[in-house]
């Protein structure tokens, strides 16, 4: 049932072309939001000391709100996208699609797109927060809790970069390092113009 339900998923996808949006906006998201809490995190180290919770439910707000902006926004769009792209296909074909293969794909494929491009930041940034949450339970680590989120977000994103390589059939480690550059100039700006 379940495998049988997930083939039918993937055919809709394949029809609307979704499956390389599905991807793209993983990618595109899944780094801004490794980005962001890494931005935010750095902010924090270079201020005055602020306590761990204040640190965490801060980030954990800006991690909800990437979530929420994320479904939204892609939802609204990728709907109009669909409903036009269908509104096209019934009227060069004449007939009613809402019930058709393309009808169906029509209507899944702003989900699925609305809850990657959601789900993406709001998953890696709640990875970041990681050693902060263990730090406030107790849990000894072998960094300082905003120097091991910061490790984190630079792992995060160097797998992204990997995982581009693999789909442009790039060099991986070439590409998880063009990443990982982008995330240490992004820290190095960060620290130039809120450093002291």
């Amino acid at each position: 049932m379940a495998v049988g339900l997930l083939s039918h998923i993937r055919f809709l996808l394949s029809v609307t072309q979704s499956n390389l949006i599905l991807r793209r906006y993983f990618v595109v998201n899944g780094f801004d939001g490794a980005l962001t809490m890494m931005g935010l995190i750095l902010g924090f180290l270079v201020s005055k000391p602020a306590d761990l919770e204040v640190i965490i439910n801060v980030c954990l707000g800006a991690a909800i709100a990437l979530g929420m902006s994320g479904i939204s926004s892609a939802y609204i769009s990728e709907s109009a996208e669909r409903r036009h792209a269908l509104g096209k296909l019934e009227g060069a074909m004449i007939s009613d699609l809402q019930e058709s293969t393309h009808g169906q794909a029509a209507r899944l494929a702003p989900l699925l797109v609305a809850l990657v491009n959601g789900l993406a930041p709001l998953v890696f940034s709640l990875l970041i927060l990681v050693p902060l949450w263990l730090t406030s339970l107790g849990v000894m680590l072998p960094l300082p809790p905003l120097y091991g989120a910061i490790l984190v977000a630079l792992v995060l994103v160097f797998f992204l970069g990997v995982f581009l390589g693999r789909i442009a059939d790039i060099s991986w480690l070439r590409s998880g390092l063009q990443t990982l550059l982008v995330a240490v100039v992004t820290a190095a700006l960060i620290y130039l113009f809120t450093g002291h």
